[in-house]
């Protein structure tokens, strides 16, 4: 039976606010300031814990071995001699927005009838460029049965950001459903991270069916205000498309695609006269997950940030009370995620699949948190301050704490991508 499978990723030990994201305006905003990698790893989990509450099925994906010694030794340096700037961008934590590990389309999409996955070569960002080899290895691990093919990234230099930029509508899960690729052009102060011909590649090697698949335009408008993803300004599930007024370049064009292919449609447009991009960006309302529990009541799982915005928690309580798509409303704390850029949706790659075929270790209940929590409590670094980074013995922490985490869960596999 095919089910919504999010799995989430553990933030690992060493999370920093280093500020090397450009275009992503919390992560710029915040760079300098001390991280507290033991709270933000503790925040995620509770976050699952709470989608296991709601009877969904929660996976993970693991940190990835950080600093990252074999890509600077790929650059002639080792992480001692690097550069701070260097040292930083082989320290990123980035890799637990698991919404960038891959594109995601499910069986009931493909031509051969198995779920693809993608991993995404994320080559905008040098501190991100890196991640790839290391979720590739995991997702194989993951995916082994032939009910899925895990393909390699989309060669440079075509940008490819994951699910971040891909959403997904259908009546049910296990029903042919409408793939929508979301790209950007680079018209402004800030790069357009996802390339069309990445997208087009995609699909291509997805095999889905050209007139089930829509490309669309990220606005110029979204991008320069900080929408350095999709998800930033637009989510969906099910049968419910949930976006700002300004997201997309056409959104008319695009609604009534998507309306002339699947007529049960439900499209939520958030008005900019009631929520401007500034305050849906800064609150990361879009950067919600939109999940279905199995009461069957859509769901959205939103930041403690977009309750404490006014504007952006009165609109939603409008909608809810007026009887709209979203029937419920559960807030969450990920403020060391949401500091970095990062929120709820950001955290988690979203699969459907039969959780039967999905390897056990990536698969997580109440008990396998409690053990992930033991480990990050006593492994985890307290705090990291970006001047510190260069600190030995900070790095031996970050280092055998991670290995203490795989080791918990079986997984010394992945020591090394």
């Amino acid at each position: 039976m095919l089910r919504e499978i999010n799995f989430d990723g553990i933030i690992g030990p060493s999370h920093n606010y280093a500020g090397l994201s450009h275009g992503n305006l919390a992560a710029t905003r915040n760079a300098g300031r001390t991280s507290h990698p033991r709270a933000a790893a503790l925040q995620g989990i509770a976050k699952m814990r709470a989608n296991l509450d709601l009877g969904l099925v929660q996976g993970i994906l693991l940190p990835h071995p950080r600093p990252d010694h074999d890509w600077l030794r790929r650059l002639a340096t080792e992480y001692d001699a690097a550069s701070p700037l260097l040292q930083a961008r082989a320290l990123s934590a980035s890799a637990m927005w698991a919404a960038n590990a891959a594109t995601v389309s499910p069986a009931p999409d493909t031509g051969d009838g198995r779920c693809h996955l993608t991993v995404a070569n994320l080559m905008t960002m040098p501190h991100r460029s890196h991640e790839w080899p290391a979720t590739l290895a995991q997702l194989r691990l993951a995916f082994a049965d032939p009910a899925f093919m895990v393909h390699s990234p989309v060669p440079a230099p075509f940008g490819d950001e994951g699910a971040a930029n891909h959403m997904r509508l259908c009546a049910e899960h296990d029903r042919p459903g409408i793939e929508i690729f979301v790209y950007g052009e680079g018209h402004g102060p800030f790069p357009a991270r996802q390339h069309r011909d990445a997208c087009e590649t995609v699909a291509r090697a997805h095999r889905l069916a050209p007139e089930r698949t829509l490309f669309a335009r990220q606005s110029d408008a979204a991008i320069a205000a900080g929408a350095f993803h999709n998800d930033v300004v637009a989510v969906a599930n099910a049968r419910v498309l949930f976006a700002h007024e300004q997201a997309f370049a056409d959104p008319a064009r695009l609604y009534a695609d998507l309306r002339q292919l699947m007529p049960e449609v439900e499209i939520v447009e958030v008005p900019a006269a009631r929520i401007s991009l500034e305050d849906a960006i800064a609150s990361y309302l879009f950067n919600a997950q939109l999940v279905t529990p199995p009461g069957g009541e859509p769901t959205l799982i939103l930041p403690q940030e977009a309750r404490d915005n006014d504007a952006v928690w009165s609109w939603l309580q409008e909608h809810v009370a007026g009887n709209g798509p979203i029937r419920q409303l559960k807030v969450v704390n990920v403020r060391e995620s949401m500091a970095n850029g990062g929120g709820p949706a950001c955290l988690r790659l979203r699969v459907i699949a039969d959780p039967a075929t999905v390897d056990p270790r990536f698969l997580v209940d109440h008990a396998t948190l409690d053990r992930i929590a033991t480990v990050v409590e006593a492994h985890w670094p307290e705090a990291i301050d970006p001047t510190g980074i260069g600190d030995p013995t900070l790095i031996a922490r970050i280092e055998s704490g991670r290995l203490a985490l795989l080791e918990a869960l079986d997984c010394l596999i992945l020591a090394r991508p």
